[in-house]
């Protein structure tokens, strides 16, 4: 069996360490001097090592303050209850599951009318090119970058709900206002995909090197026609989605023996 090289083995006894939780998170790493005696390893071997770490979203590197293991208080997001008109609110979904979580919500908002694209546009069932209103919120948990989202409406919606194109919150969530003039989201589709960011989304989201980002498109239809196309756009490492779907009564809290 072929040994591993030297700064594998550094990046590996010390990810089982923060795994371990001998660092935790925000607590930061020996220095290379400490990590170089502690390994018998040269400094350029420990720095392979620790960029491993930085790569894989574990540790983060300050320029004169070393490594950092990285904080991970994820967030967990229930995808089949949000936006549930029967589930009682306090002002949109995601305020709602923020606040219910015992967390600080905080989201900045930008709205544009422009050219719908391809991907937007065929799933809008309307043509490509075609003018959308576009409402962009960049979200945070506990003054976190959380995720950033896209939702798209096709033109002629904005007739029947003239707020969509209006710049700011609509604080009920677009999702009740739209079913209070009438047009009610009845279904949904969803896609699921992860990804490496973007330049621009690293920036906005604050990603480190190594982590993805995961993809939530959500294509949501009255009765007769597709109304909004939202795209999420979720740090991989501070965010899980689940779904609860069917009869789930066998499920159960205490351990089955």
């Amino acid at each position: 069996m072929t040994k591993q090289p030297k700064y594998r083995q550094v990046a590996d006894a010390l990810r089982r360490e923060i795994v371990k939780e001998v660092y935790r998170p925000g607590e930061r790493l020996p220095s290379e001097s400490a990590l170089s005696a502690r390994f018998d390893a040269s400094r350029n071997t420990i720095r392979s090592g620790l960029s491993q770490l930085v790569s894989e979203g574990l540790i983060s590197s300050s320029q004169g303050l070393g490594y950092e293991v990285r904080t991970h208080q994820v967030f967990e997001l229930n995808a089949s209850r949000f936006e549930n008109l029967s589930f009682p609110q306090n002002g949109d979904a995601y305020s709602t599951d923020v606040t219910n979580a015992g967390r600080r919500p905080h989201q900045t908002f930008r709205v544009e009318i422009l050219p719908a694209p391809a991907e937007v546009a065929e799933r809008l069932k309307v043509e490509s090119e075609s003018r959308a209103v576009l409402r962009f919120c960049h979200r945070f948990v506990d003054e976190v970058p959380w995720s950033t989202q896209a939702t798209y409406y096709p033109s002629w919606l904005v007739d029947k709900a003239p707020r969509l194109a209006e710049p700011g919150d609509i604080a009920e969530g677009t999702t009740r206002y739209l079913a209070d003039r009438g047009i009610e989201q009845v279904g949904y589709f969803d896609e699921i995909a992860t990804r490496m960011p973007t330049p621009d989304e690293a920036r906005l989201l604050e990603i480190g090197g190594g982590v993805p980002v995961l993809l939530w498109t959500r294509t949501g239809y009255s009765g007769e026609r597709p109304i909004r196309c939202t795209i999420t756009t979720f740090r991989g490492d501070l965010n899980r989605m689940n779904y609860e779907i069917g009869d789930q009564s066998a499920r159960s809290e205490n351990e089955v023996k």
